[in-house]
């Protein structure tokens, strides 16, 4: 098996046909690949849909949301594939992306996982899609918008790595897990997602891993995918989204990151996790469209 795609997917029935339907349609004969469907426990027909449309693929129902993290690793660890593929149910899949992101990880070894362009529905660069490991600085930078004003700097544009350009092939620190390609022998290695993480900076926290263990993490803009960002399953219950957001990331900084730091700057970065989730949920409350993540037409 060359290919083997796993996609968690939870009340997302429409983006999810647009997305299985893309992804079928963009794969030629000479690439071997699987699909398995991983279901939360979707209550808008999501299985069934599965079940008649596609009987080939592989389906799993859970009897509960398990969160994205537990769900994805379930579909892993059936994988068969070389190469095992993150898809959110809100990509849409251009034609040969697979092939060309086959080919190129055949061809580098020490590539341990790699991501195309991820483009928002508009066409524009999703900038989230290759990112730093969100240290302090980054971050503060980041939502200060300092790395708009310094974009070609290193350490200030580290967070979305503004100072590299779109269309070049690039080295990067992470990469989303929205459309993400791992070298089987990675998970070998370190093994599969933290389920720590109920859903969010799961992909951060293994690229860190892969990272530590010797391998690359590649962004490759010769090929691209649509992200409709917020048409994911984050949409069935926003509030609870937002909070394993931030939970997400106050684990993550805590587990890989806060060693590196002075009590008082770790105590910092806590207190902006805790004052931006009780804003992220006030914004949640008076905004007609609760959408968390990338949310760009």
């Amino acid at each position: 098996m060359d290919i083997s795609f796993v996609i968690v997917t939870f009340n997302s029935i429409a983006p999810l046909k647009e997305c299985v339907s893309s992804l079928v349609s963009s794969i030629n004969f000479d690439i071997n690949f699987e699909i398995i469907i991983v279901d939360n426990n979707s209550h808008d027909g999501s299985s069934q849909f599965v079940q008649e449309s596609y009987p080939d693929f592989q389906l799993i129902k859970n009897e509960m949301n398990v969160g994205y993290t537990k769900a994805m690793n379930i579909g892993l660890k059936l994988a068969k594939g070389s190469y095992l593929v993150q898809l959110n149910p809100d990509v849409f899949v251009n034609q040969g992306t697979f092939q060309s992101l086959f080919t190129w990880m055949d061809e580098h070894k020490d590539v341990g996982i790699c991501i195309p362009k991820v483009l928002n529905q508009d066409g524009t660069f999703q900038k989230q899609s290759r990112r730093g490991y969100a240290r302090p600085l980054e971050v503060f930078s980041y939502f200060l918008k300092l790395d708009r004003i310094f974009p070609n700097h290193k350490v200030i544009g580290n967070y979305v790595k503004t100072y590299l350009p779109e269309d070049e092939i690039a080295q990067v620190d992470a990469v989303s897990g929205s459309c993400m390609m791992i070298r089987k022998e990675v998970i070998s290695d370190i093994g599969y997602l933290d389920e720590r993480y109920f859903a969010y900076q799961e992909d951060t926290d293994f690229c860190f891993r892969a990272n530590k263990a010797g391998w690359k993490v590649f962004y490759l803009p010769f090929v691209s995918v649509i992200h409709q960002g917020g048409r994911g399953g984050s949409r069935s219950d926003p509030y609870k989204a937002i909070f394993e957001w931030h939970r997400s990331y106050y684990l993550y900084y805590r587990k890989n990151l806060a060693k590196d730091y002075f009590f008082l700057v770790n105590w910092l970065m806590y207190f902006f996790i805790g004052i931006k989730l009780l804003f992220s949920l006030i914004g949640a409350w008076f905004s007609k469209e609760k959408v968390v993540g990338t949310k760009k037409p």
